[in-house]
């Protein structure tokens, strides 16, 4: 199908984005020319560096914050690993019930020297700020798809001098976000953002960068990469560059195409349409919309396949995500499964 300027080959009925984005065919023709390139004996490590820099330009536009303080990695467990080890033995982190575990666990793991993870309501979130040195929580819940309202947890983290770690897995790619006054914003990208799995990235405020531990350190994170792959001293580079991961080359050629694409794109007319279709879903059901593009409902899983549809199992219901190429006919489908 052609949609949103560009082609995609998704089956009808595919409402999986939560849980794995199908890219537009010339994403994906990158990816293939790059392995062809690899399979002939032709590629070089180098070559690389140029499609990551993209993805750092690309990921920070999406979310209002500048490429120089991007950091790259494989997956956001791996990338808020550095922030956990970071927090003060004895540190206090607030987070949302049930809130995908890739935000939470990396805190609980350090329970070993006394770091509090305390677990609330996400409606509660952000009137219980206070107290706590750092809020994590994903913007928009992978389960349910319900939205943090960041306007009040900005406020509320201010009031109470606290750190806020945002999770943009599920919202970067089909809504507008400015989130530059956050102190670390993460994403992997092979949801919404329509990149193959094993790119992710993280974007550190200027006051935030010393309180993080680069836990991986490693030759990609040197000033000059080409210049520290042996020997000591350690000689990280300046700024956010420093808590780099090596990136697994072929998934930043396939994110620096997406990412590029997506960034063309005007995110106030993609939000319309992915929550467009979802809200008008919860309406033909007799629900209020939920200004979400995700949607979880008491539906039956077998009359879900039957009706040629690919979603996820969350917390014992159906969750379904609607992106660019979704349409009125995938609506109409999950609606059937209900008669």
């Amino acid at each position: 199908m052609q949609t949103f300027g560009a082609e995609f080959a998704v089956p009808p009925g595919y409402l999986n984005t939560p849980s794995i984005g199908i890219p537009p065919s010339h994403v994906a023709d990158a990816v293939a020319e790059a392995v062809e390139r690899w399979r002939r004996g032709e590629a070089r490590p180098s070559d690389f560096d140029e499609p990551v820099a993209r993805t750092r330009a690309g990921f920070g536009g999406l979310i209002g914050v500048p490429a120089d303080r991007v950091v790259i990695g494989a997956s956001v467990s791996q990338l808020i690993a550095n922030v956990a080890a970071g927090l003060p033995d004895g540190a206090s982190v607030l987070v949302a019930g049930n809130d995908f575990t890739s935000v939470t666990f990396p805190f609980a793991a350090q329970a070993y020297r006394g770091v509090k993870v305390t677990e609330v309501p996400l409606a509660e979130l952000t009137e219980r700020v206070g107290g706590h040195d750092l809020v994590a929580v994903s913007v928009v819940q992978s389960a349910d798809g319900t939205q943090i309202d960041l306007d009040r947890l900005r406020a509320a983290a201010e009031a109470a001098d606290a750190a806020v770690l945002l999770d943009v897995t599920q919202a970067a790619g089909w809504q507008q976000l400015d989130l530059g006054w956050a102190d670390w914003v993460v994403c992997a990208g092979y949801k919404w953002l329509l990149a193959p799995r094993g790119a992710a990235w993280m974007a550190v405020h200027p006051r935030a960068l010393e309180r993080a531990i680069p836990v991986a350190a490693n030759w990609y994170a040197g000033e000059d990469r080409w210049q520290t792959v042996y020997g000591l001293p350690l000689r990280l580079a300046d700024g956010a560059r420093s808590l780099d991961l090596s990136p697994a080359w072929f998934s930043f050629v396939g994110a620096a195409a997406s990412l590029d694409y997506l960034g063309s794109l005007d995110l106030d007319a993609v939000r319309a349409h992915c929550v467009g279709l979802a809200d008008s879903l919860l309406e033909a059901l007799g629900s209020p919309g939920q200004g979400s593009a995700i949607v979880s409902l008491d539906a039956d899983a077998g009359k879900v396949a039957e009706a040629g549809i690919v979603a996820g199992t969350r917390a014992g219901r159906q969750r379904f995500g609607f992106h660019l190429y979704n349409t009125a006919d995938d609506v109409e489908r999950v609606i059937s499964t209900f008669r």
